[in-house]
């Protein structure tokens, strides 16, 4: 044997049993943290907020909740691969996407994949079939994580073990567009698994994927995403992301591998957390329940040092009409912030994830030639994945894939109905790569509460809302809207509103008639 080769051999042997000895599929969902520990709370239930976690220094020198634990834990899992979309004029689209591996039957609905620890973690007592759950139609309800079985070597007990071969059924070609839809409250420990099941359309990459929260405050580098800074996930593995819910408002996220392409190519999704005001109990005042985050030692805010607080006291306004009596509450009056004078107040929310796509440069992407990024330019300009009227269509959207199966490409739909005498809330967030986009209403005007997750509100605790006809953004911006219907005269039950994009090329598919930013906004 060479010299060389005495020094490079074990080397190599070393690396590929590294290598395969990492590179497996696993999921992570626990049932018991640190910072909600089952002991105290039930960690699959959100428990009404009256005060700050109690909290003291324990045995090992940090603090840790005591009683009163705020928050639960949320689990979700996601692969990274490829898909097809359909576009508004029929046209089938290839995508580098992420995909749902739990939640599949909410996801289906158009609602988050992100579930509680005792939903996270069941089997699914069954075969799961590629496509599902379009495969299987109406009677699918699973919601759990798939390849979840029990380990064998740990007495068949739940260790996040996994069988491989129900990961691939459901994971090859299963991209959506946008993302699968994540949502969690303040004060949740959310645990995002991301598994890399591989380009089934271009065997010839190697691609990894990685997790951003774009916007989030104070991320911890290890998870944020950046390949420069934290990890990427290879063909045949696992990561499991952990974060802990910031502040309340609309986020989104998407892969940081050569972000141009990959988001170019359909790796975004919308993301949102819900304020700790929707979890004050009926009849408290919100301007009290304010007032007791200001001691909260997450979201204390003090406008004296900190010019960047976002939970500013407005003026009291005393116990607030969705507070006072149980009905109201169980119509479904939530809020988008935690304002404490309830201004941020809806009846219905809906994301909307804008986004573009340039069909040249899929199309190379899927037949083996050089990408031109220099020549980008979105051709389809896509609402939750949709151009008009497919926008309109309730429902998840199919997509015929290449591997003969048909799946739920574009789950959510972008048609807003809001109840007679309601406010509908529109979580809008732009990802698209080479466009501004702007979206105007007709009829009914634009009340702008947030932007990039912040609730419009001076340091003196004056709200900076505005009301408009069209908003506009550039990528990696978010808006939070209300579209107030409670008028009743003005907006009678069976009216219909446009929600559409003034920018003329944009309401096209690929210079044809018809599509674009368009949807409908229905008063029923």
């Amino acid at each position: 044997m060479t010299k060389v080769s005495q020094v490079w051999l074990p080397i190599l042997l070393i690396c590929f049993a590294t290598s395969a000895n990492a590179q497996s599929f696993r999921v992570q969902c626990p049932t018991s943290t640190i910072t909600h520990p089952s002991n105290l709370t039930n960690v699959n239930s959100e428990p009404t907020y009256t005060g700050p976690t109690i909290q003291a220094v324990n045995s090992k020198g940090f603090l840790a909740p005591t009683a009163n634990v705020n928050g639960a834990i949320k689990c979700q899992q996601i692969s990274g691969g490829d898909g097809y979309a359909t576009m508004g004029d029929g046209t089938q689209t290839f995508m580098f996407s992420f995909g749902p591996l739990s939640g599949l039957a909410d996801i289906a609905k158009g609602l988050p994949g992100t579930e509680f620890p005792n939903v996270f973690n069941t089997v699914y007592p069954g075969t799961l079939l590629p496509g599902d759950p379009d495969t299987t139609g109406a009677g699918f309800t699973y919601n759990g994580a798939v390849g979840l079985t029990p380990d064998l070597d740990a007495g068949g007990a739940l260790t996040g073990h996994v069988d491989p071969r129900q990961i691939m059924d459901i994971g090859v070609m299963n991209g959506n567009i946008p993302a699968p839809l994540m949502a969690f409250d303040e004060d949740d420990e959310f645990f995002l698994t991301l598994t890399n099941v591989g380009m089934i359309m271009r065997p010839d990459l190697f691609e990894q994927h990685t997790v951003h929260f774009h916007g989030y405050p104070n991320a911890s580098s290890f998870y944020d995403g950046v390949p420069d800074a934290s990890v990427a996930i290879n063909i045949g593995g696992s990561f499991t992301y952990y974060y802990l819910a910031p502040d309340a408002g609309t986020y989104f996220w998407h892969c940081h591998i050569t972000p141009p392409e990959h988001l170019q190519m359909g790796m975004v999704g919308q993301l949102y957390v819900r304020p700790r005001q929707n979890r004050v109990p009926v009849g408290n005042s919100l301007y009290v329940g304010l007032q007791q985050q200001q001691t909260d030692l997450r979201t204390a805010c003090n406008p004296a040092v900190d010019i960047l607080c976002s939970t500013n006291l407005p003026a009291d306004s005393g116990i607030l009409p969705g507070q006072t009596s149980a009905t109201l509450a169980a119509a479904g009056i939530k809020y988008a912030y935690n304002d404490g004078d309830g201004s941020t107040a809806y009846n219905v929310e809906y994301p909307l994830q804008i986004h573009g796509f340039d069909p040249n440069f899929h199309f190379v992407g899927m037949t083996f030639n050089p990408e031109g990024f220099v020549d980008m330019k979105d051709k389809y300009f896509l609402l939750n994945g949709r151009s008009y009227p497919d926008t309109v269509m309730p429902g998840p959207q199919e997509a015929l894939s290449s591997d003969g199966k048909k799946h739920f490409s574009q789950p959510l739909p972008s048609i807003i109905n809001i109840p007679v005498g309601g406010k509908a809330l529109l979580r809008i967030a732009d990802l698209a790569v080479t466009e501004y986009a702007t979206l105007a209403s007709l009829g009914i005007r634009m009340h702008v509460i947030g932007y990039n997750a912040k609730l419009l509100r001076d340091q003196a605790g004056n709200n900076t809302d505005y009301y408009t006809n069209s908003i506009t953004l550039g990528g990696g911006e978010s808006l939070d809207v209300i579209l107030d219907a409670t008028n009743t005269t003005l907006y009678p039950s069976g009216s219909v509103f446009y929600l559409y994009t003034p920018n003329l090329d944009h309401l096209s598919n690929d210079a044809e008639n018809f599509g674009g930013l368009m949807t409908e906004v229905h008063i029923n």
